[in-house]
């Protein structure tokens, strides 16, 4: 498989308290590196979340976006000052999109061996960071979510590395699909029995499906997208 993608940028930040007429505190603030970072089983080194029960994790690790999708919502946002790690992403990539890479693919990044175990969904803070109400929800509804890593080899991985994928088992899951099936789709219960079914899908996205498969239960999403 002759299929490589760029880490054009990549950024971490830890918690902060966000100034506001009701403080919050979030980790979505992110500043770019320069030299190589240690990339762990649960996060790169300096990156960090507040949320620990909806971010981070072995199963999210990573959160990547596509650089393609920069110009988009400069204009569509009306922030033409928008730059890499603005929507909260670690990896920054070029030359893949959603339409491109696939539930369970394993990429060597650097030192490292990464593989994708869902698309990003994204959250309220999102929206917050930027003062725009329904931007988790735009977000949404576009597919253009990004997606997360876990780690399956630890090791140092550095902007402007490539990410070649080594190896592809479910070349029909593109991230692409999965978010039609959970956000769109939501009648087709034997695409979403197939999806819950991929052994590397997280285990958050397996319960939410199920539960819709056998259960005909769906998260309260307006909990994820509003504050």
């Amino acid at each position: 498989m002759n299929i490589h993608a760029e880490v054009i940028s990549i950024q971490v930040g830890m918690p902060r308290v966000m100034a506001d007429a009701k403080p919050w505190t979030s980790g979505f603030i992110k500043e770019p590196v320069a030299e190589p970072i240690w990339l762990g089983t649960t996060n790169l080194q300096g990156d960090g979340q507040a949320d620990q029960a909806h971010h981070g994790g072995t199963h999210k690790a990573v959160c990547a976006y596509p650089a393609s999708h920069y110009d988009h919502w400069r204009r569509q946002l009306h922030l033409p000052e928008l730059r890499w790690g603005d929507f909260g992403e670690n990896f920054t990539i070029a030359q893949v999109n959603e339409h491109d890479v696939c539930i369970g693919d394993t990429w060597m990044a650097g030192d490292a061996m990464v593989q994708i175990s869902q698309p990003r969904q994204p959250c309220w803070k999102l929206a917050k960071r930027w003062n725009i109400k329904d931007l988790a929800l735009q977000v949404q509804q576009t597919g253009r979510t990004g997606w997360y890593f876990r780690v399956l080899q630890e090791g140092f991985v550095h902007p402007g590395m490539e990410l070649k994928l080594s190896h592809r088992e479910h070349p029909h899951w593109t991230i692409a699909e999965a978010n039609r099936i959970m956000h769109h789709d939501k009648k087709d219960h034997e695409a979403a029995a197939a999806l819950a079914a991929i052994p590397s899908l997280s285990e958050s996205w397996k319960i939410t499906l199920t539960n819709r498969v056998e259960k005909g239960i769906e998260p309260d999403i307006e909990q994820r997208l509003q504050s």
